[in-house]
């Protein structure tokens, strides 16, 4: 997801074209999150919801 890369997101793994797993280290604090799905697929509203709470990140970023 081009959101969390751009606000310091790195792949730290990745389960063939889907599941990826972001990582970013700021202020000693170290966040996690799993995105499911295909890269040009949708992402369910429960699933980007998790997203949002995991990052950290304001929710109004993730808005179209």
């Amino acid at each position: 997801m081009a959101i969390l890369e751009a606000h310091g997101f790195v792949v730290v793994r990745q389960n063939g074209t889907s599941h990826r797993v972001y990582r970013r280290e700021a202020a000693g604090k170290v966040s996690m999150t799993v995105v499911a799905g295909h890269p040009s697929d949708d992402v369910a509203i429960g699933t980007l919801q998790s997203i949002i709470r995991q990052s950290g990140l304001p929710k109004s970023l993730f808005k179209r």
